[in-house]
């Protein structure tokens, strides 16, 4: 029997990779990447070299038979996603499954996720919270915001550049324009930023300037307003 890895891989800067994730992707067999051609740029930085084969969401359901049969042979397989922690709002989840059913061992390396940092630098309570990932784009996202209306943990939301402005529009409507948030883009790249302060004066800070990057929404929960963000 072989060995899954799960390995993350920086969300921004190339210095947050760990030496044991260049070790893991240097010694395996197959490299599972979401993007070989995003992914084959980070290799060629650290001169690794071995077989990828693409691996995500619109594929996994056809890959993941292959791939346990080679895990079953012997091989050791690594699976990265274009940036941060495999599984974590992208492919991962389902290869891991198979492979723990299976019997096959599987390891997942400690490493970038991009939530860590934007939760612990908010100044939002982070011992309890509830991680979102993306809310559906469409069907089913007003339901999900909602079922959240009473929840007292800080929450953590993903949201691509385009739907920011909505997104805050929505919280507010859910969730009242004066509860706390920080709002958290291109974490530990060039432009990292966050703007603390409430939904409201979040919307209108992305209201006068447009949404560039990644974000990472996180918003103090129904017994959290009590907790005061500051702008930066």
């Amino acid at each position: 029997m072989g060995t899954l890895y799960l390995v993350p891989t920086p969300v921004g800067n190339l210095e947050d990779i760990t030496f044991r994730a260049l070790r893991v992707l240097k010694e395996a067999d197959l490299i599972l990447a979401e993007d070989t051609r995003t992914s084959g740029v980070l290799l060629k930085h650290f001169e690794i070299r071995n077989a990828m084969l693409s691996y995500h969401k619109f594929n996994e359901h056809q890959t993941v038979d292959r791939v346990v049969e080679r895990l079953r042979a012997g091989d050791t397989v690594a699976v990265i996603s274009d940036a941060g922690t495999p599984g974590i709002s992208d492919p991962g989840f389902l290869v891991a499954r198979e492979a723990i059913r299976a019997g096959i061992e599987v390891v997942t390396l400690p490493g970038a996720t991009a939530f860590v940092p934007a939760l612990v630098s908010s100044g939002l309570p982070c011992d309890r919270f509830c991680f979102e990932g993306f809310l559906p784009q469409k069907k089913g996202r007003q339901t999900r915001l909602e079922a959240l209306s009473e929840e007292a943990r800080t929450m953590i939301f993903y949201e691509s550049p385009h739907r920011v402005v909505k997104a805050l529009q929505q919280f507010i409507e859910v969730f009242g324009p004066e509860r706390p948030v920080s709002v958290c883009r291109e974490i530990s790249k060039v432009h990292e930023e966050s703007v603390r302060g409430t939904l409201q004066e979040a919307l209108q800070h992305f209201l006068e300037h447009e949404p560039r990057g990644e974000f990472v929404i996180v918003v103090g929960g129904k017994d959290n307003s009590q907790f005061k963000t500051h702008k930066l």
